[in-house]
């Protein structure tokens, strides 16, 4: 790849990352203040922010554990950083991906109005379960973490033992330690919580096109503010599902897939693989009246003391 496009895709991928950190901090903020100022929190803020939180660390981690990777290549892989930025990491996207699946869960019990005794039962108990399913998903987060730190120890260990069984270079090694653990672990840990987001998301979705539908019907006008409400809320789910499954596939795919900084593939990659952290806090912040509020208040602001 050209020096120059290598420049823009890491040009790109630094703007993508800023812009995630800030949209996340403004999320996090924002519900703070709400927080200190009400004294409580509802089930839907207490995901917000957590998913805020983890987002804005993730995207920290990631920008500076990519750069310093591009850099210091050689140090990287024999010094402690390995180990370090990869506790953060998995740490960070196993949080993650269990904070945007309770959100989603919530979404559908709030919005969708199944009469089924198991989603009614759902319906009543999820809200009050909130608080204990964030600390157990810290918990799951911890514990998917030590089992990514020995497969990293092990190939840091390797790297310099170079001792392998059966006549295998530490390439071959690697690799097969990669297909058989890092693969199949990454892809069972992040199964779970993707399988719960995708029946949650069906079940909402469902629910809004037959209901969009009967108010397409009975409506007099289609600019019904009724029914754009629910077409824009379908849009923004919608939108959630693409960038969660993007952000599943990619690393899953990046698990089995090294690449290293010189690939003219890795940048890219990078930004396909921290699109839908980025993205999505900008879409919360769009689709919830108080982040919406504030957030055009600051855009007002920053207008005001840029024409003056």
């Amino acid at each position: 790849m050209k020096p120059g496009l290598t420049a823009f895709f890491i040009l790109l991928f630094a703007v993508l990352c800023v812009l995630g950190i800030l949209a996340n901090g403004f999320i996090v903020l924002v519900l703070s203040r709400e927080w200190m100022r009400s004294g409580r929190l509802l089930p839907s803020d207490m995901i917000l922010i957590s998913l805020g939180a983890s987002r804005f660390c993730l995207q920290w981690v990631g920008m500076v554990r990519n750069f310093y990777f591009f850099l210091h290549l050689v140090e990287y892989c024999r010094g402690t950083a390995w180990q370090f930025f990869g506790l953060h990491w998995d740490f960070l996207n196993s949080a993650t991906f269990w904070f945007g699946t309770w959100l989603s869960v919530l979404f559908c019990v709030k919005i969708a109005t199944f009469t089924h005794p198991t989603f009614l039962w759902l319906k009543w108990r999820f809200p009050g379960s909130v608080p204990w399913l964030l600390l157990g998903s810290l918990l799951v987060a911890f514990i998917v973490t030590l089992l990514f730190f020995w497969g990293n120890y092990s190939m840091y260990q390797g790297f310099f033992i170079r001792k392998f069984s059966g006549n295998m270079t530490y390439e071959q090694w690697s690799r097969r330690l990669e297909i058989y653990y890092f693969l199949p672990l990454k892809f069972i840990t992040l199964s779970i919580p993707c399988s719960i987001f995708l029946i949650s998301i069906a079940l909402l979705i469902t629910f809004l096109r037959r209901h969009t539908r009967r108010m397409w019907h009975n409506a007099h006008s289609l600019q019904d503010s009724s029914t754009q409400a629910l077409t824009s809320a379908l849009r923004s789910i919608i939108s959630f599902l693409v960038l969660y499954v993007m952000s599943f596939v990619s690393l899953v795919i990046d698990a089995a897939l090294f690449l290293s900084s010189d690939s003219d593939w890795y940048w890219p990659w990078q930004i396909l693989t921290y699109l839908g952290t980025s993205v999505h806090s900008f879409i919360l912040i769009l689709s919830n009246l108080r982040l919406r509020r504030v957030f055009r208040q600051l855009l007002l602001l920053a207008r005001g003391f840029w024409v003056a």
